[in-house]
C-alpha cells in the first residue's frame, strides 16, 4: 500500500467517529504486519471497547516482535477482563511459547471465567506439552466452560496421556463437552479411543455424532500415512 493510503487510515484512526475509526481498523487487514501495527496501536487505548477488542486480536494475527510484550501487559494489567481475555486469546494466535508462563498464571490468578477461558484455549493454541498438567486441573473445575477448553486444548497438545482421564466426560450432560472430546480423540491415538469415538457416534446430539465420524476418519488416515 502507498504512503499516502496508510496516511488516509491513520488519520481515520483519530477520527472523533467511532465508525470511521472501525472502518479505518477493518481496512488494515490485508496491509503487511510491519506497517499495520504501528496504526494499530493507535487505538489500543480507544474509548469504543469494541475498538480496543478488534486491535488487540488484530496484534494476534499482524505479528510483529512488539506484539508479543504488547498482548503480556494487556493480559496482566488491563482494568477490563474483555480485554484481558482477547489478548489472551491473540497470545495463542502467535503461538511463541514464551507466553507459557504468562498464560498459566492467568488460569490461575484471574478472577473472570472468560480470561480463564481464553488463557485455556490460548494454551492449546500454543501446543506446549507443558500445558498438560494445568490443563488437567482444568477439568475439576466447576465452570463447564473451563472443561470445554481444556479437554480441546488437551487434543491440540496431543497428550495422548490425558484419554483415560477425558473419557469421564463422554456422558456429560452438556453436549459441547461431548463434542469437544469428540474433537479432542481425534488426536489422540490410544487403544481406548476408537471404541469412545465409536460410543460418541451414537451420540443423541447430531453435532457430537459428526465429530465422531470425523476424528475417526481422522485417525483412520493418519494409521494409513
Amino acid at each position: 500500500m502507498n504512503p499516502s493510503q496508510l496516511q488516509e487510515i491513520s488519520a481515520r484512526l483519530e477520527s472523533k467517529s467511532s465508525r470511521d475509526r472501525m472502518i479505518a481498523l477493518a481496512s488494515l487487514r490485508d496491509i503487511p504486519a510491519v506497517e499495520a501495527v504501528p496504526l494499530i496501536k493507535k487505538v489500543l487505548d480507544d474509548e469504543n471497547l469494541q475498538i480496543r477488542s478488534m486491535a488487540v486480536f488484530a496484534l494476534g494475527i499482524k505479528q510483529t516482535p512488539e506484539c508479543y510484550p504488547i498482548l503480556v501487559k494487556l493480559l496482566e494489567t488491563d482494568p477490563d477482563y474483555g480485554i484481558r481475555a482477547d489478548a489472551a486469546g491473540a497470545l495463542g494466535y502467535l503461538e511463541d511459547n514464551r507466553a507459557f508462563e504468562p498464560l498459566v498464571r492467568a488460569f490461575y490468578e484471574d478472577t473472570d471465567w472468560l480470561v480463564r477461558f481464553s488463557a485455556a484455549v490460548a494454551l492449546g493454541n500454543l501446543k506446549d506439552g507443558r500445558a498438560y498438567e494445568v490443563l488437567v486441573r482444568a477439568l475439576d473445575t466447576k465452570e463447564v466452560v473451563l472443561q470445554q477448553a481444556a479437554i480441546a486444548a488437551l487434543g491440540e497438545i496431543k497428550a495422548v496421556e490425558a484419554v483415560d482421564t477425558i473419557l469421564r466426560f463422554a456422558q456429560s450432560e452438556d453436549w459441547l463437552v461431548r463434542q469437544r472430546l469428540a474433537e479432542a480423540l481425534g488426536y489422540l491415538p490410544s487403544p481406548k479411543t476408537i471404541p469412545a469415538l465409536k460410543f460418541l457416534e451414537k451420540d443423541a446430539h447430531p453435532q457430537v455424532c459428526e465429530a465422531a465420524k470425523i476424528s475417526l476418519q481422522r485417525l483412520e488416515e493418519t494409521a494409513i500415512e
